[in-house]
């Protein structure tokens, strides 16, 4: 062997969860990946096992998304969103008979029912469980990352915050996986000198970065991104291969941009009239994508020639081949120099959003299916590993000790697409809240020394008084968490939705200032905070103020 493949998945969305309407657009944005992602990727995982492969796939499932898999709300309305599709895609059928679309049609009309099937029939609607049993098998290793994917460099003056962040995220995937994690996927790759020892002190044994986080080091290290480092905390980190996962993401240069693949923006949701489309999205008078795009990617050009599922398919398979045939050429270069042959040979760590296989690149469950079954049947020069396997084989004594360079993996790999000139003015409050929110624990204290010094006096503090005081802080420790998602400031910066993604943000903080108040003011509207309880009502299940 040659050396080492990590190939890694982060699976994340933002929290959406609108009960007050009965149609929601952001929630289609959970829908699109359950049904173009997850339920893909475990039907293809699982189809690898029962031929006797084992994918070895690194994944890291966030909190924010496990909650929504396992919110029955959610759960009732993919169903009903996976029945209305299907009842476009019947109707698509007949109006494109005998046209160069008819194929398409079908295509995805076979597609929504075998997804429908699989969510309700082999998963019973729990996909969470699904990819648990497959990590219990062995067959893929599930790292943690932080409660509401905030950008944890941009609260690098607020220790308790960041801790926070670690704390709940790792609690959310016990619950989830029914074991500690031993790694640890840092949201955006967002890194910050001293990052490391809060996963030391949380229990992690390893975490992962962006390229230049490890090349920038100090030593540089020897093996550059190719062997694992430790850091002064005394946990490992991996640094991520840009070559190899620039030919995946890419869209220009990479292989998603290829002609023949389908082009993920024209979707008759928007191409065909809003009627017609509304009357089976539920969303009457909101053009929004139906995932039914009859296009492939062609070029630059705007008229696109119709989409091709065969040749699509044929680009898969040289795309997987190459894929493979370029790891080996690199690797097989690496274990060349004298160092990597006397450490057990060297480590290339590719890191993706899951949402890109199947979602943005619709032929990308496939290339991944197919590269991993040519890695294990062609007996490649290198396998596929996850990091527990690799520490197991792989001694401590032959890692480089650095110290990190703060990074990311965002545009300009720094802080600007996250503390940028469209969102910056948003840390005020942020903080803000940060702050405010030791104030509102340091009141359980006292709360509970006043209900216990009440006890011996003729005025003791009410039992439901007190109820109402800890869920009011519990809410508003929900409030804390969801205001410091880093997508909301990512959409602001890049001008998406920005509207939307600031409102998000504007609307947790002034529910927060409400509560602080009711809090603090001793006088909790019990209408309002169960109002707020059942909108925002993530990590409803753990502790998330004990220790915190």
């Amino acid at each position: 062997m040659n050396g080492n493949l990590i190939l890694l998945l982060h699976a994340h969305l933002p929290y959406v969860r609108h009960p007050e309407h009965e149609y929601s657009l952001e929630e289609n944005w959970f829908f699109e990946a359950v049904r173009e992602t997850y339920i893909p990727l475990l039907d293809a995982f699982e189809g690898m096992v029962n031929d006797g492969i084992s994918p070895k796939i690194t994944m890291s499932v966030s909190p924010t998304l496990t909650e929504m898999l396992y919110d029955e709300l959610l759960r009732h309305r993919f169903v009903r969103h996976m029945e209305h599709l299907i009842e476009l895609s019947e109707a698509e059928k007949i109006r494109t008979k005998g046209s160069p679309f008819e194929s398409s049609a079908f295509l995805y009309n076979a597609k929504f029912k075998r997804i429908r099937q699989l969510y309700l029939e082999r998963y019973n609607g729990n996909l969470v469980s699904a990819f648990r049993k497959l990590q219990d098998d062995g067959h893929i290793e599930v790292v943690a990352t932080a409660a509401t994917h905030a950008f944890l460099p941009a609260f690098e003056h607020y220790p308790a915050a960041v801790k926070a962040q670690i704390d709940v995220g790792i609690k959310s995937y016990i619950r989830s996986f029914g074991r500690r994690p031993l790694g640890f996927w840092l949201p955006e790759c967002g890194y910050f000198r001293g990052l490391d020892f809060f996963l030391r002190d949380a229990g992690m044994k390893y975490f992962f970065l962006e390229s230049h986080g490890v090349i920038h080091g100090r030593p540089r290290p020897r093996h550059s991104v190719y062997r694992s480092v430790l850091t002064p905390s005394g946990i490992a980190a991996f640094g991520r291969d840009f070559k190899s996962a620039r030919q995946v993401w890419c869209a220009s240069r990479g292989y998603p941009g290829d002609p023949s693949y389908r082009d993920f923006y024209r979707d008759i949701g928007f191409d065909l009239p809003l009627d017609y489309v509304g009357s089976y999205t539920g969303l009457e008078g909101i053009k929004t994508f139906t995932g039914m795009k009859y296009h492939c990617v062609t070029g630059k050009s705007e008229q696109k020639l119709p989409y091709n599922r065969a040749n699509a398919l044929r680009k898969v398979l040289e795309h997987a081949a190459h894929f493979v045939q370029e790891r080996e050429y690199d690797l097989a270069r690496l274990s060349g120099f004298g160092h990597f042959s006397k450490s057990g040979g060297p480590v290339v760590f590719s890191a993706f959003d899951a949402e890109l296989f199947g979602h943005w690149w619709f032929e990308g469950i496939e290339w991944l299916n197919i590269t991993i079954r040519n890695i294990s049947e062609h007996r490649a020069s290198f396998r596929v590993v996850t990091p527990v396997e690799y520490f197991d084989e792989h001694s401590a004594d032959y890692m480089d000790s650095i110290e990190p360079s703060p990074s990311s993996w965002g545009e300009g790999g720094y802080n600007a697409m996250w503390i940028g000139e469209r969102n910056h003015r948003l840390y005020r409050r942020l903080h803000a809240t940060v702050e405010r929110m030791t104030l509102l624990k340091q009141r359980i204290g006292e709360t509970e020394n006043r209900r216990e010094r009440g006890k011996n006096t003729d005025s003791p503090i009410h039992p439901f008084t007190h109820s109402l005081i800890q869920r009011a802080i519990n809410q508003a420790m929900r409030e804390t968490f969801l205001s410091q998602a880093s997508d909301w400031l990512f959409l602001m910066q890049k001008g998406r939705a920005a509207e939307y993604a600031e409102e998000r943000i504007m609307r947790h903080i002034e529910r927060f200032d409400m509560l602080f108040s009711m809090v603090m003011n001793r006088d909790v509207n019990e209408s309002r905070l169960k109002e707020m309880e059942e909108s925002d009502n993530i990590f409803r299940r753990l502790d998330i103020l004990k220790d915190n």
